[in-house]
């Protein structure tokens, strides 16, 4: 079935939300609400000889000081258990939590927490991650080996988590090439940064907890603190108000427990509030630094005989979701492209940084600005144009890829030919303009998610979902599904969601995978309504139920457009018998088979599910003077399968691009040499505002794809923010006469490189 056009869609939350009147976790409030604060490390790595609390509890109004003594003494972390709720014994980054309190006012509590009494014993600061995999580096862990751990994850002191991928043999495949390109890229790690910084709130009722928090991932958060505080998930609650923003940095179990730990010993709610520096120091969700080698041997007719790589990533503290980053690092390095020889090494190392995460395409932007530079070095190498080469060597349908997975139908070389067009290449243009192109892609993560939804005796629908909405609209456009399903509006429809006590299971807004995963199942749930209406309408209209057409708020007979009934009367009719009510849970399509290539560290992205693949082309300005760049135009095109609401997904690419804007010119952590952030706040950090959006152009290469999302869909949340870095970068190397190898490339490394 074709999906609606919905062109003037009105989001669910967008009332709420554009009138003031929606209500954010932080404007939550409790009858006896306390508020909570946290005595943070302040220092990067330290053995701690001396912790007394008793001056904090001593001011008035402090009502519980909380320690790693005083909750289970837990171990947790979903790849590798290296972290537990407050520091024991050791600190290993600035914003690890030390103590907890609350108090009667978030006054009160930021004085008690600065009067707890925090000696250490100072140990080596471990910041250079190259380094770090040296055998004689100290440890971060200095019981790394004792710590649990998925199966298949490959360990050795500081390097958390290692994966490879081979395929063919890449030394013979290098001693067949004409030219061989090494280069080596090097990106900062940065930050998630959303508009609302993060809050919760904890009551206890009796043994049941209920948390009201601003994450990404309700069912995660839920997890997490059943696991720490040792309780059974049935007495814990979470929901989430309206969320302002996460981009992956509020994936995961961050402080959930915390809270509730405090409402417990209080007896009173309690609620967290981070002010904007904790938000840039404290959570284990920042992206990833990185530094990448890659080897890349050529014929002189252009075609690709081998890649080599070597990747290391820098983990932070401790591993939180980033144990499949090498992983996944290490297929965005290889590329999509056709490359019969790849031997690829990607190691995620432990420092005393601020721990990595999942934020928007973790690690993809990071190694596709690396690998799409080099690119245009190797094209060079053998006098071609960047975006010839990119169509000779790209896969296509039926194209083996790196790691041995063979591609359905793709639209790889539609979207080389539209982004181009979209910004005009190979025009004339000013001396200190230039137009730089960058594929990238992106997989759709396929998991379990579940939907009920069900008709009112007045024909008006709700939705139940565990899907969580994170402002990308993917929750919104499952009313357009059921809608489509049902042939009633969308309007029509409740959102229930983002209540772990109220929905089935759902992954998260993680992963671009809502509505791949739970439109599947809102389809499916809609599916089984629709066939006790066509029952229901067959008996009324004395017809089959296959001759049964739901369309504009009615059942009709096919070819008999007179003798229809309207969903509203059936759903009366049913509100006196078997209620209408379906769910449903799309199963999660395979990962496709590989042939011909060997993984080490496999966690599941050996091989890519419905692959989102996309082309960006950027102009860019160059003032010679200053090393600075102005983005003037972006052409995106995007695979990602069937466009399920057109006006959501223009608001991804959009947003997507201009996040890599930020990332390719101004945004990166700063540290000092003690592993402390420089620039932890927003008039040091700097984000790109609504006065640096160039035009931005998109269209959408509409390949339906089985065995894929709803109606063919694919992902689309990340995929926008993966190419754009690299765009940029070879736009500004034409202008600059070389790559700008450091990430991001800021006016001071543009105007260095200009001068050398």
């Amino acid at each position: 079935m074709t999906p609606t056009t919905q062109p003037r869609f009105v989001r669910a939350d967008g009332p709420d939300k554009v009138t003031g009147s929606g209500r954010y976790t932080a404007d939550l409030t409790l009858t006896g609400m306390l508020a909570a604060k946290f005595r943070y490390a302040d220092v990067s790595h330290a053995r701690i000889t001396k912790l007394d609390t008793t001056a904090a509890l001593a001011i008035p109004g402090v009502f519980a000081v909380l320690t790693a003594a005083d909750v289970p003494d837990v171990h947790f972390g979903p790849f590798v258990a290296d972290r537990t709720l407050f520091a024991r014994d050791v600190v290993r980054f600035e914003g690890e939590v030390v103590a907890a309190v609350a108090a009667i006012t978030p006054e009160v509590a930021q004085r008690a927490a600065d009067a707890i009494v925090v000696e250490y014993e100072a140990l080596p600061v471990i910041t250079d991650i190259e380094d770090a995999l040296g055998a004689g580096s100290p440890l971060v862990h200095t019981g790394w080996s004792d710590y649990g751990a998925a199966d298949p994850v490959v360990r050795d002191r500081n390097d958390a988590s290692f994966s490879s991928i081979t395929k063919g043999d890449v030394d013979a495949g290098l001693a067949e090439a004409d030219h061989i390109v090494e280069s080596r890229y090097v990106a900062d790690g940065c930050h998630a940064a959303p508009i609302e910084p993060r809050a919760v709130l904890a009551q206890w009722e009796g043994d049941k907890v209920t948390i009201w928090t601003s994450t990404q991932v309700p069912f995660d958060a839920r997890a997490g603190v059943c696991e720490t505080l040792e309780l059974p998930a049935n007495r814990v609650r979470i929901i989430v108000a309206h969320l302002g923003g996460g981009f992956g940095g509020k994936c995961g179990f961050h402080y959930e427990a915390h809270v509730a730990a405090l409402a417990k010993a209080t007896k009173r709610p309690v609620r967290l509030l981070f002010s904007r520096r904790e938000e840039f120091l404290a959570p284990d969700r920042r992206r990833e630094g990185m530094v990448i080698d890659i080897t890349t041997g050529v014929r002189n007719d252009g075609t690709i005989t081998a890649r080599k790589a070597w990747i290391a990533i820098d983990n932070g503290a401790y591993t939180a979701d980033a144990g499949f980053f090498p992983q996944l690092a290490a297929m965005h390095v290889a590329g999509p492209y056709k490359i019969p020889n790849v031997h690829v090494d990607a190691h995620l190392v432990y420092t005393n940084h601020q721990p990595s995460g999942s934020v928007r395409a973790p690690t993809a932007p990071q190694t596709c600005w690396a690998l799409e530079s080099h690119t245009d070095e190797v094209a060079a190498a053998v006098g071609m144009d960047p975006v010839a080469f990119r169509r000779l060597n790209a896969v296509d349908t039926g194209a083996v890829g790196p790691s041995g997975q063979t591609y359905g139908e793709i639209g790889v070389q539609q979207c080389i030919e539209e982004a181009t067009k979209l910004v005009g290449y190979g025009q004339t243009l000013p001396d200190d303009e230039a137009i730089g192109v960058a594929i990238g892609w992106w997989p759709s993560f396929a998991v379990p998610s579940g939907a009920y939804l069900k008709l009112d005796g007045d024909g008006s629908g709700q939705i139940i979902t565990g899907a969580q909405e994170c402002g990308t609209g993917a929750v919104m456009t499952l009313r357009q599904l059921a809608a489509d399903e049902l042939g009633m509006d969308p309007e029509n429809f409740e959102l229930v969601y983002q209540d772990t006590s109220v929905a089935p299971y759902d992954m998260g807004a993680t992963g671009s995978q809502t509505l791949f995963n739970n439109g599947r199942a809102v389809v499916a749930a809609a599916g089984q309504v629709a066939e006790q209406l066509r029952k229901l309408a067959a008996e009324f209209l004395e017809a089959a139920p296959g001759d049964i057409v739901l369309a504009d708020g009615h059942a009709h007979v096919a070819g008999s457009p007179s003798s229809t009934v309207s969903i509203a009367e059936l759903a009366g009719i049913a509100a006196g018998g078997e209620l209408l009510i379906g769910h449903g849970s799309g199963a999660p399509p395979a990962a496709p088979p590989l042939a011909g290539s060997s993984c080490v560290g496999d966690l599941g992205m050996a091989s890519f599910v419905a692959p989102q693949f996309s082309c960006h082309a950027v102009r860019v300005r160059l003032d010679r003077d200053t090393g600075v760049v102005r983005v003037l135009e972006v052409g995106a095109a995007h695979d990602s399968g069937t466009i399920i609401n057109e006006l959501g997904a223009l608001g991804q690419v959009e947003g997507g691009v201009m996040m890599g804007v930020g990332q390719a010119l101004t945004e990166g952590t700063q540290y000092d040499d003690q592993g402390r952030q420089r620039n932890a706040g927003l008039l040091e950090y700097k984000l790109q505002t609504c006065a640096d959006t160039p035009v931005i152009r998109t269209h959408f290469v509409q390949i339906n794809t089985p065995d894929a999302g709803p109606r063919g869909a694919k992902g689309l949340a990340e995929a926008p923010n993966v190419a754009t870095a690299a765009a940029i970068s070879n736009a500004l190397a034409k202008l600059v006469g070389k790559p700008v190898r450091r990430l991001p490339m800021t006016a001071e490394r543009v105007w260095e490189a200009m001068q050398s």
